[in-house]
């Protein structure tokens, strides 16, 4: 029986190959299930996720959230804001010191600093550079020893083999000079890019449209379309050079908002070399390109962009000099977050970025330990959060027992639904079309929406304005009091009875119109669509359903819900809007005319329009932070709460999981440079990571002994009929 002996020479083979397979195991430290390789288990590495490869991480025209996880790290404007100082200030970077501004009139005579703004003609913004503060390694800086370029005019035979930046066997750096801030700002117009603060910097930067028409010209005017476009040579007025380490950037009249872009990415240093570098045909077409390999004087510097994989960032070994801050609140001193002041950043040496599409392997890799932050889904809320007899939100003891801690803040964002203004029916300024919304406005019930839609995380909205903007106010005197009631200290809905009288009184008497005798019909478009949003649009529905009104949803995909904002064919939307800096007009220009949606292509998607708030908004603008600006604000704010243009919705929470082992969190939405802060106790991570994935071998023994049982008889039978045969 040939067949049965190799059957049990197999069988024990493997045997003893799983039990030798759980020796090993033992033996280690490292988790069998654990997905990295085994030498990086104490190795000083922050482990995150992402779910889409970013699009752009050209600084010129990288403008979302999952971009800036990237290029806030590599490249540094001159400005960044202090980690840890509330509210949001800004703070030298690349620069010195923060910059000198000096107002000039028509003349380009000096002004002193409180002149009236009509008197403004320019704005001047003396910078200046720290020196010695260099590139990352790259192969646009390499050199020949005879000083050519050496990867400047590649080849195809040079270029056999290089299939990644790190392919390159010769890298070179240099020093950052102000003519890299006078090419990027340059590039903001530059022909190929279509960066998308283009527009605006045309209208503040002198000049810089001049710049804009004449590149354009030229660049239709030339050849190859995709070779290099050299903007070196192009003058930009409103940019002088003095030196090396110091320049000028002149604005049109007085703008106080443009420090706040001098901390965005916006306005990185360029090299040249590095634009001319990556426009080489053969690079481009191996996607060895600016938008996947930056270069930047950061902290961090991309080594890997494999966006089926992974992308990995390295400390970049010419950082500059950069301490950890030595100034923070009593809270802070509490929390930790002091404890590393006056230490040399970075502290983290490698961030491996895991592609990770789905939310339940995320989050179970997280449970193991092998992602080091983790956010929160509807999937796992409930298993991570529980929420407290006053209603605050806690961890779960599940999450407790691993020392997970809980970070939460008020994001600088507003998700909001909008009216059309140019509507015939919810818009106009009138005063029954006022007591529309404002009746809508009270039914549409959003703390119900944020316990049910959002678990909890967001605040209700009571204007244009969230928490940490300038002209936010909390209590009584923030309210909005056409919605909501101060009772007991805290703000009520008023009730539905109230919106029904407002409704009578705009010509609705019980959601019919008085006029036709026909039901009020109004129509939502929106993006949502399959089952996971049928939930949320029946709420909708609902709510209006409280006044009488017919709420009737018209889904679309994302591109032609875009083009019917553009053209006004919408009756109500939702929308939402994160800040870009920290300052009243970058959420109060949502509802200024002139940056309508329809007609101009502006962010005010409600398409309002309201002279007495137009000319405030006009002034508050260009006024710096103070008594008068704060009063002009509460007008505005008035305004807007009176006609209603939006329901102003909520401001979300952000909810974020981290272990124990990861420090110097500190809470600051504005940072995006945030990870040369932060620390791995990667020794700690190790030990928790076996503890927590301890190898479970019972239901493996538990196997072998089924099989034992299972093949004791039939080996029994099969020497029961050889020693019959042998007799």
């Amino acid at each position: 029986m040939p067949s049965f002996l190799a059957f049990r020479n197999n069988l024990l083979a493997l045997l003893a190959g799983l039990v030798l397979l759980c020796l090993l195991a033992g033996c280690g430290e490292q988790p069998l299930n654990d997905p990295y390789p085994k030498d990086q288990a104490r190795q000083n590495i922050l482990y995150s996720a992402f779910t889409e490869r970013p699009k752009h991480l050209d600084p010129a025209r990288s403008y979302s959230e999952d971009e800036a996880r990237y290029v806030a790290q590599i490249y540094e404007p001159l400005l960044q804001y202090h980690y840890l100082k509330k509210p949001f200030t800004l703070e030298p970077l690349t620069a010195e010191e923060m910059p000198q501004v000096v107002y000039l009139d028509h003349d380009l005579k000096p002004l002193p600093e409180n002149a009236p703004e009509q008197a403004i003609a320019f704005s001047d913004y003396d910078i200046r550079l720290k020196p010695g503060i260099r590139y990352q390694p790259h192969p646009a800086f390499a050199k020949t020893p005879n000083g050519q370029f050496r990867y400047h005019a590649l080849s195809a035979e040079a270029l056999q083999g290089i299939k990644t930046i790190a392919d390159f066997p010769e890298t070179g750096t240099r020093e950052l000079t102000a003519e890299d801030y006078l090419y990027g700002i340059k590039r903001l117009v530059h022909p190929q890019l279509h960066s998308p603060i283009a527009d605006l910097m045309q209208e503040h930067i002198v000049g810089l449209k001049a710049l804009s028409a004449l590149a354009e010209k030229d660049f239709k005017a030339s050849g190859d379309k995709s070779a290099f476009f050299d903007l070196r040579g192009y003058a930009l007025e409103g940019v002088t050079v003095i030196d090396p380490h110091h320049f000028k950037i002149r604005l049109n009249g007085k703008y106080p908002q443009f420090r706040y872009w001098l901390a965005m990415t916006f306005f990185s240093p360029m090299p040249w070399e590095a634009d001319q570098f990556y426009k080489q045909k053969g690079l481009l077409a191996k996607n060895i390109s600016l938008d996947w390999y930056p270069v930047g004087t950061g902290a961090y510097q991309i080594i890997e962009n494999n966006p089926n994989r992974r992308i990995v960032m390295a400390k970049n070994p010419n950082y500059h000099d950069e301490f950890y801050p030595s100034v923070g609140t009593p809270e802070d001193i509490k929390q930790g977050l002091l404890k590393d002041a006056g230490k040399k950043l970075p502290f983290i040496d490698l961030v491996v970025c895991i592609l990770e599409k789905e939310t339940i392997p995320y989050w179970n890799k997280f449970l193991q330990g092998y992602f080091d932050a983790s956010g929160l889904a509807s999937d796992n809320f409930d298993q991570a959060i529980s929420f407290a007899g006053q209603g605050g939100p806690e961890l779960t003891q599940e999450m407790k027992e691993k020392k997970i801690r809980l970070e939460t803040d008020v994001e600088a964002s507003i998700f909001y639904m909008g009216f059309n203004m140019l509507d015939p029916v919810v818009g106009g300024l009138g005063e029954a079309q006022s007591k529309l919304r404002r009746a809508i406005a009270i039914a549409v019930d959003y703390d119900e929406f944020i316990a049910i839609f959002a678990n909890g995380r967001g605040i209700v909205a009571q204007g244009a304005l969230p928490p940490g903007i300038f002209g936010y106010q909390e209590g009584e005197a923030g309210i909005n009091p056409y919605v909501f009631d101060w009772k007991n200290g805290t703000p009520q809905r008023k009730p539905v009875d109230e919106a029904k009288k407002l409704l009578a009184e705009a010509g609705y008497p019980d959601g019919v119109d008085a006029k036709t005798g026909k039901p009020l019909v109004l129509y939502y478009d929106v993006t949502a669509a399959g089952a996971d949003s049928k939930s949320s649009l029946n709420w909708y529905r609902k709510q209006f359903a409280k006044l009488g009104i017919q709420l009737v949803l018209r889904t679309t995909d994302y591109n032609q819900f875009q083009q019917k904002m553009a053209a006004g064919n919408v009756q109500l939307f939702t929308w939402g809007w994160n800040a870009d800096y920290p300052d009243p007009e970058n959420f109060l220009f949502l509802l200024h005319g002139p940056n309508a949606k329809f007609g101009s292509g502006g962010e005010n998607a409600s398409n309002y329009k309201n002279a007495e708030f137009d000319k405030l908004f006009e002034q508050m603008r260009d006024m710096d932070d103070g008594p008068a600006r704060m009063a002009i604000i509460q007008q505005m704010q008035g305004i807007v709460r009176h006609d209603s243009p939006l329901l102003f919705g909520y401001y979300p929470m952000k909810f974020a999981l981290y272990h124990d082992w990861y420090t110097n969190l500190a809470s600051n939405l504005m940072a995006r440079n945030h990870t040369k802060y932060q620390r791995i106790n990667a020794a700690q991570r190790a030990e928790l990571r076996a503890q927590w994935n301890k190898p479970v071998y019972w239901p493996l023994w538990l196997g072998l002994l089924l099989l034992f049982i299972v093949v004791l008889p039939a080996w029994m039978s099969y020497r029961k009929r050889q020693r019959g045969t042998a007799l």
